[in-house]
């Protein structure tokens, strides 16, 4: 009976040492990711909804991410990085140039004619320098990718052919360096986060806005506006950098598998599902834009050769402003170059 009675003692001292760590893999975590484009955008809808239930899929349903579009968490779109700092937000998808100078080394993919035409390409390159080069000046957060979007086309109430055209016409540009590059192309740059452009456009503040056709639907530029214009190959005029980032104390709080889930969803894969939107969605809505009856054109190659040698001071100048806080950009803007010929060799 005695024999009996510490076996049973024995089982029930064992019993938490046996079920204590199937609860903890059992733990399920809800995330919050902000964003400030409408659940209507194509990044809503292609990539940031099938990441998550992915990563929801991946984890059996034990990592559940939850989606607030159009700023639904507040604040403004400058301040989503913060938010993912300061744990507002769990995740925020954001553009790095909309706090300008915060990130220095990231804007060399921005800068004029250094991007390629695909955003495939972009990405690689992006997430290259990252890790070569960039990741200390993002870590107050857990970045979960970096990458950047396709050709930015102008979008403007009148046609431009020439640089000449060019003269005046007051456009959003939604990066610094977009915004140096349009000034130095005679035109007025007007920075703003790209759900404001809309109001502007109606109001008469901009004449038009330079971004890619992925996002054309989800601001109406095409109900406002009658040109939509392009640049010839690639390099291209302009990108601009994004980013998923997590808060590091949410990330960091994860048990190891679910960590081991997001992980496996992050990075260069991330980053190339990512790219993939701009490339697909892209097309389809240059051609409802087609459809509709605007005015869609490229600048000749001859002209683009003229605006490339025209931006070219705007490189220069940057690479001055990044030597004065010791970051050797001319290195940057080297590796880029190589980068974007190398990954994009044979990609149309």
């Amino acid at each position: 009976m005695l024999h009996r009675r510490l076996l049973l003692t024995g089982a029930a001292l064992a019993a938490p040492a046996l079920f204590t760590p199937r609860r903890a893999a059992a733990q399920e975590v809800t995330l919050r990711l902000h964003h400030f484009l409408p659940p209507v955008s194509n990044v809503h809808r292609h990539f940031l909804v099938p990441w998550t239930r992915k990563v929801q899929e991946e984890s059996n349903g034990r990592l559940r991410i939850q989606i607030f579009p159009s700023m639904q968490l507040g604040g403004a779109p400058p301040q989503l990085y913060d938010q993912a700092k300061d744990g507002v937000a769990d995740i925020i998808w954001t553009l790095p140039g909309y706090t300008p100078g915060r990130f220095p080394r990231i804007e060399v993919i921005e800068l004029p004619f250094i991007a390629h035409k695909r955003a495939s390409v972009n990405a690689r390159v992006t997430w290259e320098l990252f890790e070569k080069h960039m990741r200390p000046e993002f870590a107050e957060t857990h970045v979960i990718a970096v990458w950047a979007h396709d050709h930015g086309l102008i979008h403007a109430k009148r046609e431009v052919k020439t640089m000449e055209d060019m003269r005046g016409l007051k456009l959003r540009f939604p990066t610094r360096q977009a915004g140096e590059g349009l000034k130095a192309l005679g035109a007025v740059p007007v920075g703003m986060p790209v759900p404001q452009v809309p109001e502007a456009l109606s109001q008469g503040v901009i004449d038009g806005a330079v971004v890619p056709w992925e996002v054309v639907p989800s601001i109406r530029i095409h109900e406002m506006v009658r040109h939509h214009i392009g640049i010839p190959g690639s390099p291209t005029f302009y990108s601009a950098s994004m980013l998923l980032a997590m808060n590091k104390a949410r990330y960091d709080g994860l048990p190891p598998d679910l960590k081991r889930v997001l992980d496996a969803n992050s990075g260069a894969a991330a980053a190339a599902m990512a790219a993939r939107v701009w490339d697909e969605e892209g097309p389809k809505v240059e051609e409802m834009v087609r459809r509709r009856g605007n005015s869609v054109t490229e600048i000749s190659v001859e002209e683009a050769a003229r605006w490339r040698s025209t931006t070219a001071p705007v490189t220069q100048a940057w690479i001055g402003a990044m030597r004065e806080r010791n970051i050797d950009g001319g290195m940057l803007v080297e590796e880029a170059r190589a980068a974007v010929a190398r990954l994009g060799e044979g990609v149309a």
